[in-house]
């Protein structure tokens, strides 16, 4: 069982232990607090020192105000404690002390020296004697992507923020500069109170574990005000590691931040990094790789931290990274390297059921790409086409992306040996299909409703390709509220078919959804309203011919559409060879 080291402390306990020395090490983020979160700290502190605005009202023997953790392990090879969680925090506090410090320093009263000599022995280490070195502070940053760390070690040291100091270290220390001066200037009585009560009434958590990945864990089970450890971030410290020790870590530097800014722009992340999504199509590539087929995937940080990271400590990790991240890239923003009838099958897929196909795509461009990371436009579209084909069968039979595996998994592994995909020891039965598809109830919250939608919208030729930004919803042709009133459908269960529904614009729906359809035909073709102002419409083909050709949309339109979109797509799961013969 792991050991811990759990003890609540003042600010003065932990940081003015000669054994403290703490280390920000390479992969975590940049300091990042802002003046929104020292402006809260400030105002928290203020009242908790001062309460109800007075000084007296304050019981230095049993007040205390709670930070928040610290949680860190012991680097055996460099004696400092790692930080691991709390290091914004850490880094304010530390400004803040050497802010109060500074203004000390210009006060001779025999509190506010007393109260002086405690904060330099938590900024500073000190001699026997308790005198302290200002060259040897008790915290470190080896943050590898921060351009700006100098500058806090420089403020630490010399008590100045330069007007040529343009980082958030030194917009921290300003801020609590330009405090401290309107403090004194309103309670000039009361400042001697303040640092003392921070100092020795304001509480950590210490938490020092017995190695990272005991504080990794432990970390994950907190709640913290700031961002929380990605896996990338542990990922980086291996991969900066790695450049060092080859005397590349400038460069690396400079294609890290690259690499970061460019899946910022692509990837999206409900916790962790954006990069993380970049780490997790890698790792599909690499387990198929090595012929894993198993169904249950193991957690990203779980595949990478085998054998001390070795599949990231390589020449070839970093460049692969690159590639797929310039791939998806180019996706992303619908570059015109793709033929248009590539990047509407890529439209189409956006769209599907659930994520599985940008893995299975990503495997599918790391084995195939040409040196220059291009792709046969041939055998690229042949295999999009059989990828859609049978993700949307498969969702009508095997609904959920755990089922879609089992399938997926050995084509991944046929991809990366050379071979087309083929799906042989999974093809489909057409009759399993086509029922599947007639009973499905396709109600506006099954993603699959959107994804046959999608599909069909390119099954016109003419379809203009959109933009992968544009907010679509989906349109019900008959409005609900039509047959709310009028109940002229013979079946109230026709109005959620297939053929009642396409994919419009979110503004022009909007504004169409509750009109009849002699009504909705201006939305759909875009019209001027009354102050001259032009309305574009939507650009789904297929609504604005049925603006043009029809003047009603009726149940047997319904019926006949839902009928056309059902025989056009087995057909189409049929032309990719997906069904037993």
């Amino acid at each position: 069982m792991s050991k811990l080291n759990i003890d609540q402390k003042t600010i003065k306990e932990l940081f003015s232990n000669k054994k403290s020395d703490f280390l920000i090490p390479d992969y975590q983020r940049p300091y990042a607090w802002g003046e929104d979160e020292c402006q809260t700290l400030w105002d928290d502190i203020f009242s908790f020192a001062f309460p109800d605005g007075n000084k007296d009202n304050f019981d230095s023997d049993n007040d205390e105000y709670f930070l928040g953790p610290i949680v860190t392990f012991k680097n055996e090879e460099t004696g400092k404690q790692e930080i691991i969680d709390g290091q914004q925090r850490l880094t304010t506090l530390m400004l803040l002390l050497r802010a109060f410090y500074s203004r000390l320093s210009k006060m001779n009263d025999e509190n506010t020296v007393k109260t002086k000599e405690i904060i330099a022995s938590c900024i500073w280490k000190v001699d026997e004697f308790d005198n302290p070195d200002k060259n040897r502070l008790k915290i470190d940053s080896e943050v590898s992507t921060d351009d700006d760390k100098e500058e806090f070690i420089s403020i630490l040291k010399n008590g100045e923020a330069t007007k040529d100091m343009k980082s958030k270290y030194a917009d921290t220390y300003r801020f609590f500069e330009i405090r401290i001066q309107e403090f004194l200037n309103e309670y000039p009585s009361y400042f001697a109170f303040l640092p003392n009560r921070v100092l020795k009434n304001c509480i950590l958590l210490p938490i020092e574990a017995e190695s990272q990945d005991t504080a990794l864990r432990i970390f994950s089970t907190l709640n913290d005000r700031g961002k929380p450890l990605s896996d990338t971030d542990i990922f980086k410290a291996q991969l900066y590691k790695y450049y060092s020790l080859k005397g590349e870590k400038d460069e690396f530097i400079a294609r890290w931040k690259e690499l970061e800014l460019l899946s910022e722009q692509i990837f999206s992340s409900q916790s962790g990094s954006p990069m993380d999504e970049l780490f997790t199509k890698y790792m599909y590539y690499l387990r198929a790789k090595q012929g894993n087929r198993k169904t249950t995937t193991e957690a990203l940080r779980k595949f990478f931290e085998k054998n001390s990271y070795a599949l990231l400590k390589n020449d070839d990790a970093l460049d692969d990274l690159e590639s797929l991240a310039s791939f998806w890239y180019s996706i992303e923003t619908q570059s015109d390297k793709y033929s248009e009838r590539v990047l509407k099958q890529l439209f189409i897929l956006h769209y599907a059921p659930n994520g599985m196909w940008s893995y299975f795509l990503s495997v599918y461009f790391m084995a195939n790409r040409t040196a220059s990371n291009e792709l046969d436009e041939e055998k690229l579209y042949s295999f999009l086409n059989k990828t859609i084909a049978f993700i949307w069968s498969y969702a009508f039979i095997r609904p959920g992306v755990n089922a879609l595996r089992t399938p997926i998994y050995p084509e991944m592994i046929n991809i990366v040996n050379g071979e087309e995909i083929s799906f042989s020891e999974y093809l489909l039965n057409e009759s399993e299909v086509t029922a599947g598809i007639k009973n499905y109830i396709f109600t506006n919250g099954r993603p699959i409703t959107k994804s046959m939608l999608a599909w069909w919208m390119f099954q016109d030729p003419s379809q203009q390709l959109i933009k992968l930004d544009t907010k679509l919803e989906i349109e019900h042709i008959y409005p609900k509220k039509r047959q709310e009133n009028e109940k002229s459908l013979s079946d109230k269960n026709n109005i959620e078919k297939l053929g009642n529904k396409a994919l419009l614009e979110e503004n022009i729906n909007i504004r169409a959804s509750d009109y009849r359809f002699a009504d909705k035909v201006k939305y759909y073709k875009g019209f001027s309203n009354d102050k001259g102002v032009y309305k574009e419409g939507t650009k789904d083909n297929e609504l604005i011919k049925m603006a043009t050709l029809y003047n009603d949309y009726t149940e047997q339109n319904i019926l006949d559409r839902t009928e056309q979109i059902y025989t056009e797509f087995i057909s189409f799961v049929k032309e990719q060879n997906l069904f037993k013969v």
